[in-house]
């Protein structure tokens, strides 16, 4: 990550945890998903990275990432609302704080 303590807090913000921390790496879990993050940073790799989360609603995802943009003023965040891809899922496409692409897609049909 650019700023690891940032970092953290963004994903903590969305919702995840922190359930281990040293200086380099924080653990960080929302249910039964889990990453790391790391306290370094090379710009070439966070921009040609993409993490593809599969969530139960996208919709629910882009309100959250909006928030946690805005309560946080996470300017550098980028959030882009739910759409269909060619492969079939509903996804959301967030920039997070370093610049990595997550996308938080949806397999399942949106209940009316």
């Amino acid at each position: 990550t650019k700023n690891f303590k940032r970092s953290i807090d963004f994903y903590t913000r969305l919702g995840w945890k922190s359930i281990y921390q040293d200086a380099d790496l924080a653990l960080m879990e929302n249910g039964a998903s889990r990453f790391f993050l790391q306290n370094a940073f090379v710009e070439a790799w966070a921009h040609n990275t993409m993490v593809h989360l599969i969530v139960d609603d996208a919709q629910k995802w882009y309100e959250e990432a909006k928030r946690a943009k805005a309560d946080g003023g996470f300017e550098e965040v980028i959030v882009h609302p739910p759409r269909r891809e060619a492969y079939g899922a509903i996804a959301t496409h967030v920039i997070d704080p370093a610049g990595i692409l997550i996308f938080f897609a949806q397999y399942k049909a949106i209940s009316a």
